[in-house]
């Protein structure tokens, strides 16, 4: 069975919608990071923020006001006409919802608990409900008036690929005709916090590979697919789950875990490791994750095939990251991209001797052909390891 990406929508530092976000990545080549103390009051940081105005929420319920949905709203008005074509066709019970993230709304619980240490009182316009992982499903199914499966997977980086992963099984499994899939994670003061104390957040655009990397930089965004059986150009071929139980922050250095991955992955899609084009790395810019992984494409592909880390584009989107990168290769694998354009891997060129070397791209990288299969990994903290392989299918044109 297939399981088509028919549609996509993106909104992150680079872009508000899938055209922009093609023009910054492949046209015009820049970061969307940029300096801000918006959300670290103490310091300057590098972050992939969305600066344009969200929609009102005024129509939601109080307990699903929350930054993270308004993302996550703009993202689903890009498909929704292909979304309420699959509701009509199939029904509402028939169309699922099957999401990742990381925050939820913690940054509305940041300004209420400010709130209520200025007045004693919280504000009328929160509700508790708004930071639960499973307000982004819940709020999705309110705006659509669905009825089928929703639920939200939160894994750290690797909960959006893991939840397309569920999306296929939902389908595959006959319990849903469609699924709107994919991730959305906001910033918070929280998360910038958090892995400030963790010493993971750079205080320059991130350097992934480099010999000089010295952490992330968080982002914030969105990226929603309509997942169904009915053809289109792209599918997800395939996807593989694995968790290390290494450590809590650090993935197991044999790589064992993301090997696994991987190699399901492939297995499932059926495919060698010849047969990828290109690979978006996880790219974190931390000294031992860089490390692992690029031992680990090393050891299964060798330095030929292009790859790069987009997270110098966006930032590190965390729960939605595995969902805007896969968006990132969609966008790269459509028909008006007949050369086989990939996204750069944006550093500053230094390497480390203690890597092997990686077959890593730059801004005039093109395969000569159109993009066929794309490999994007994502490896997460806990050791929740998820790779996903996307294809163009006999839908697309040479």
């Amino acid at each position: 069975m297939t399981f088509f990406l028919n549609n996509c929508g993106i909104i992150c530092a680079l872009g508000d919608n899938v055209m922009q976000v093609r023009q910054s990545l492949l046209t015009e080549v820049h970061s969307g990071v940029q300096m801000t103390d918006a959300w670290s009051k103490t310091q300057t940081l590098p972050l992939g923020i969305v600066k344009s105005d969200l929609p009102d929420m005024a129509h939601l319920p109080i307990r699903l006001r929350s930054r993270n949905n308004q993302l996550a709203l703009v993202a689903l008005e890009q498909i929704r006409p292909a979304v309420t074509a699959a509701i009509n066709e199939y029904g509402a019970d028939r169309v699922g919802i099957v999401l990742g993230t990381s925050t939820s709304g913690i940054s509305g619980t940041e300004l209420a608990l400010r709130d209520y240490a200025e007045t004693g009182k919280l504000s009328a316009d929160f509700h508790y409900a708004q930071q639960e992982m499973g307000s982004l499903a819940e709020c999705l199914a309110y705006e659509l008036q669905l009825s089928g499966p929703a639920y939200v997977h939160s894994s750290a980086c690797s909960s959006s690929a893991k939840a397309m992963a569920s999306a296929a099984r939902l389908i595959k499994m006959g319990v849903c005709d469609a699924v709107i899939t994919g991730g959305v994670d906001s910033l918070c003061e929280f998360t910038v916090a958090g892995f400030s104390a963790l010493e993971s957040v750079s205080k320059q655009i991130c350097q992934p590979m480099s010999a000089n990397r010295d952490g992330i930089n968080i982002g914030e965004g969105a990226a929603l697919f309509l997942m169904s059986k009915q053809a289109s150009n792209i599918a997800l071929v395939g996807w593989g789950e694995s968790s290390d139980g290494h450590h809590m922050s650090a993935p197991d250095p044999t790589g064992i875990g993301a090997t696994l991955a991987i190699q399901q992955a492939l297995q499932r899609a059926h495919l060698n490791a010849s047969d990828i084009d290109y690979i978006n790395m996880h790219g974190t810019a931390t000294l031992q994750n860089d490390a692992m992984e690029s031992r680990v494409i090393h050891a299964l592909f060798g330095d030929q095939v292009l790859s790069s880390s987009t997270k110098a584009f966006t930032g590190h989107t965390l729960g939605a990251a595995a969902a805007i990168e896969a968006a990132l290769c969609w966008i790269c694998m459509q028909d008006d991209n007949p050369h086989g354009q990939v996204p750069a891997h944006l550093w500053d060129g230094a390497l480390d001797p203690e890597l092997p070397i990686l077959n890593l791209s730059r801004a005039d990288s093109r395969l000569g052909r159109p993009l066929r299969y794309a490999l994007s990994n994502s490896f997460a903290f806990g050791g929740s390891n998820a790779s996903l392989i996307l294809g163009r299918t006999e839908q697309a044109s040479a």
